[in-house]
């Protein structure tokens, strides 16, 4: 029985789905298992794994957790030479990313790999390295670190340093951050290799590649490294083309050949600009004996998603599930969540991004059955939808908010709005309690549908039911509104909503209905709105008011306007003199001296006003 079961899984997991009535069989034959974990069967689907690449995955997480167990030691040390004699890029940053919660532990190893293993570091370890250190805690070897970098010759690209350096402003760490900034444009000037690479990239952008360009390149006596290779790659990191003929040019000298150190490298610059030379670098550099690592996995993976290319970011994700280096458990989640964000979620990536997941010996979590629900939910496919929260309830998980609100967000995208009212009462009905994101949701969708009314009788219950109304929620209100071209009304619910439910719009949501309600003339409503964002600690929003003033307004407008702006002081010169430079371009002089007439003394004194209006016109003014 077992036996037929797991056929039966086998034979779900290793179709794609063509078409409806194929997904259908797929989920209806995974609800009828009464456990749905895959993992007792997860050598079905992947016969050619070798035993040498599981038990190499294997040691790389055990590594890990020795260095997460104990504290550093001679006795560690030995362990860990015996858990892997030798460490390779891939391995060390493997786990280097493991440990980045943990900067001590991580700078033990890493000092240890690199001076007493054997291991030979780059310019790339280090830079995640000190990504790694740069926190409140750990600057002391932060620094440390930075230093020993250069004395090893390597360098900080500029990327890495444009990255680290907002760290610590964000940090407010302000004199590390000048500190590096000086560090940087030092190593920047003593680093002679920086002359060399320059000199090369110009060549290389110069042309398209050709045999001159080659020749030309030979002429420099150049010495490949792998630090000199990297460097070159990252500053033609936006040209993959010519990138990919260094490298391959690079590859033919005789003394130097190309490791997982630069294969990553090429790798990371091809990741998001052309998939087909980036697969077959792929693998080039697998048949050459070396992995992907993960942190190019994760940079990589980020820019498939962010450009749209899920199926790349799919078959990345299968490829290293592969390998040695998976990537993290949470990892499976978030391609789902990202599949499903589409119009029309490809439900054949759905299910191969499970199928790699479960044939590595993972059973299926809270997270990756709404993963599932909710591309199957954005699609339309509520029958299997419900099948799939059936199988969940007998893995021992029961729906909740995020499912439910899955459900409804499919539902009123497929217009179908009274059904998805009526989610909230089985909500109920079963003891799970609507959140406001489920009826945020649920209003959105009446919003989307153009049903602004009903939306607001949703409202009404939520409010009924004693549940705040926040900032995102009163967004949703006010775009279906303005949606509607109900711009008045937008504004009424605005209103209501700060001074009776005590609601803080989001600053956005203020700018845009100020913009609409001067795009139809109304200032007073508009000047409301000025005020409640200053009562709430918003900066003023001055932009549309200044040229709506200097050609519909009056000279009193412009003196409200000014005086709301206002708080603990005047407003700066500079608006003083937009708004009257906005008048005089209007053709409105005379106006334009009343406004002056009304500024404080110190503005009408003001040397800058002096030069808009004319030395001897500002004397004329009244003081």
């Amino acid at each position: 029985m077992i036996r037929a079961r797991a056929m039966i899984v086998s034979l779900r997991l290793a179709n794609s789905l063509l078409s409806t009535r194929q997904l259908w069989t797929q989920v209806t034959r995974f609800s009828t298992l009464s456990s749905p974990s895959l993992s007792k069967h997860s050598h079905i689907f992947h016969p050619f794994i070798t035993h040498q690449k599981l038990y190499f995955s294997t040691n790389t997480n055990s590594i890990v957790q020795l260095l997460l167990d104990k504290n550093w030691s001679t006795e560690l040390e030995g362990e860990l030479v015996n858990s892997c004699p030798k460490f390779t890029h891939e391995i060390i940053v493997f786990v280097l990313k493991k440990l980045d919660r943990e900067p001590q532990k991580a700078s033990d190893f890493f000092n240890w790999a690199c001076e007493k293993n054997g291991f030979r570091p780059s310019s790339a370890l280090y830079s995640l390295m000190l990504r790694i250190l740069l926190n409140k805690d750990s600057m002391k070897q932060f620094w440390i670190t930075l230093k020993k970098m250069k004395e090893l010759g390597f360098y900080v690209d500029e990327e890495t340093y444009v990255s680290l350096l907002g760290i610590l402003r964000k940090e407010k760490m302000s004199a590390d951050a000048v500190a590096f900034t000086h560090f940087f444009n030092r190593m920047v000037q003593d680093n002679a290799m920086d002359d060399v690479v320059k000199k090369v990239v110009g060549v290389v952008l110069g042309a398209d590649w050709n045999e001159e360009i080659e020749k030309e390149l030979g002429e420099m006596s150049i010495v490949p490294s792998d630090n000199f290779v990297i460097r070159a790659l990252k500053e033609l990191r936006n040209y993959p083309d010519k990138a990919l003929s260094f490298f391959r040019w690079v590859g033919c000298f005789p003394d130097y050949k190309h490791n997982s150190t630069t294969y990553n490298a090429i790798a990371r610059v091809l990741g998001s600009k052309d998939s087909i030379k980036f697969w077959s670098a792929v693998e080039e550099m697998k048949s050459s004996g070396h992995e992907m690592d993960i942190d190019t996995y994760i940079k990589i993976s980020r820019q498939f998603q962010k450009h749209k290319m899920l199926e790349d970011a799919v078959k990345l994700y299968e490829f290293m599930m592969d390998s040695p280096f998976k990537p993290s458990v949470q990892d499976c989640g978030i391609l789902l969540r990202i599949i499903s964000r589409i119009d029309n979620p490809d439900l054949d990536l759905v299910f191969r991004v499970v199928k790699k997941y479960e044939a590595s010996g993972y059973t299926l979590s809270k997270a990756i059955y709404d993963g599932i629900h909710r591309s199957l939910t954005s699609a339309g496919r509520f029958d299997e939808a419900e099948n799939i929260i059936k199988v969940m309830r007998n893995a021992g998980y029961e729906p909740d908010n995020i499912t439910y609100s899955q459900l409804v967000f499919g539902l009123c995208k497929a217009g179908r709005l009274e059904e998805a009212c009526r989610v909230l009462d089985e909500m109920e009905a079963h003891g799970c309690i609507p959140d406001l994101k489920t009826w945020t949701i649920l209003i959105q969708g009446h919003c989307a549908a153009n049903e602004v009314d009903k939306g607001l009788m949703c409202l009404a219950k939520l409010i009924e039911k004693r549940c705040d109304v926040d900032a995102d929620l009163l967004d949703v209100l006010i775009n279906g509104f303005l949606q509607q071209k109900r711009i008045e009304g937008a504004y009424t619910m605005l209103v209501e909503m700060v001074k009776k439910m005590r609601v803080r719009p989001w600053q956005a949501t203020y700018k845009l209905l100020i913009e609409k309600l001067l795009g139809v003339r109304k200032f007073e409503e508009a000047m409301e709105l000025l005020l409640l964002m200053k009562k709430q600690n918003y900066p003023p929003f001055s932009e549309p008011f200044v040229p709506y003033i200097s050609k519909f307004g009056t000279v009193e407008d412009a003196a409200d306007f000014l005086k709301a702006l206002t708080v603990k002081e005047y407003p700066s010169i500079s608006t003083y003199l937009n708004v009257l430079e906005s008048f005089l371009q209007e053709g409105r002089q005379s106006e334009a001296k009343d406004v002056l007439f009304k500024c404080p003394h110190h503005i009408r004194k003001h040397q800058e006003i002096g030069k808009l209006f004319g030395s001897s016109k500002t004397d004329e003014i009244k003081t």
